[in-house]
């Protein structure tokens, strides 16, 4: 980790230096994610649990993926399944993923590729590992995220975008610290290539070791950190974060990140999402994987699943 980087990170653009009257971000929580598992048996941690839904609006859920490395025959994924409501964001970090779904849409996503799916009116669809790499084993490791739409959304077409990790938006940090890949919206002069409804920002950052990255984020839009990696503080006055661990800011212009002088474990820097969008403020009705407004909503959706209103499997592809 990770997948997508620069050999040269003078070459690319730099943040400017925050300015004076920059309000910095204050950190209002600090959570560990526990964990569990997802589909057929994948190791996740659940990074938004334990967290007030107000506070992570226009998000719903989010895993992180792994990260594992599995021995031969033991990669697993998730059998067949609808949703409604909202878009799933899947980012794989290392390793490889087979998407499908009923709307024609899919394909593999590796290392750095992003797959986004707006499942809106519904959709059925299924991710697993390709069958090599079931047969041989390997690291693997990503994040899925699932953002909200409105209810003025919610009925849209399904959509899928295939992201590849050679178009994300690259920019550096002011001294040169700090990678950020911009996998969606605008964020320091960079932009990711995700189609978003709900106006929002996803970023992967890698902090070497003793670096300080003031990432400019938009103030109309919540501010969320979750570190996949290393050890660092968030914050000013500064809060200590480690792996598994999701950090949740409040009002201003800037978001700090600063990774420890010294990491443990494999990897040699700290890696974080930082992502933040624009709240929706409207009620919220989740059961599995549905999100809707309304329990009728979500019965309607139940009903329509059954009935096979949200498509069906395509011909020849059953579950392994």
């Amino acid at each position: 980790m990770p997948a997508i980087t620069v050999d040269d990170i003078t070459s690319i653009l730099r943040i400017a230096v925050a300015r004076a009257d920059a309000v910095q971000r204050p950190v209002v929580s600090v959570t560990t994610a526990p964990r569990g598992f997802e589909g057929e048996g994948f190791p996740v941690r659940r990074a938004f649990a334990g967290v007030d839904p107000r506070l992570l609006d226009p998000f719903v859920h989010m895993d992180q993926m792994g990260e594992v490395e599995y021995a031969p025959g033991e990669p697993k994924g998730t059998p067949w399944h609808p949703h409604r409501g909202f878009e799933t964001v899947t980012y794989i970090i290392d390793g490889t993923f087979a998407h499908r779904d009923s709307n024609g849409g899919g394909g593999l996503i590796t290392n750095g590729d992003t797959q986004w799916m707006t499942a809106g009116s519904g959709i059925l669809h299924i991710e697993t590992p390709p069958s090599e790499l079931v047969a041989s084993g390997g690291l693997f490791h990503g994040i899925q995220l699932w953002v909200n739409l409105p209810s003025s959304l919610k009925w849209s077409p399904p959509r899928y975008q295939d992201i590849r990790a050679a178009h994300v938006g690259l920019v550096a940090s002011s001294d040169g610290g700090a990678l950020i890949r911009v996998i969606a919206g605008d964020v320091a002069g960079a932009s990711g290539p995700g189609v978003t409804h709900t106006p929002m920002a996803m970023t992967h950052v890698t902090i070497t070791p003793g670096a300080r990255l003031e990432l400019p984020w938009s103030r109309d839009h919540n501010a969320l950190v979750y570190v996949l990696a290393g050890d660092g503080t968030v914050g000013d006055p500064s809060r200590p974060v480690s792996s598994g661990q999701l950090a949740v800011f409040g009002d201003g212009d800037v978001v700090t990140v600063a990774a420890d002088r010294r990491q443990q474990g494999r990897h040699p820097a700290v890696e974080v999402l930082v992502l933040g969008g624009r709240p929706i403020r409207e009620q919220v009705a989740w059961y599995g994987p549905f999100v809707m407004n309304t329990q009728d909503e979500l019965r309607q959706a139940f009903d329509d699943f059954r009935a096979g209103r949200m498509g069906t499997v395509p011909a020849g592809q059953v579950d392994s």
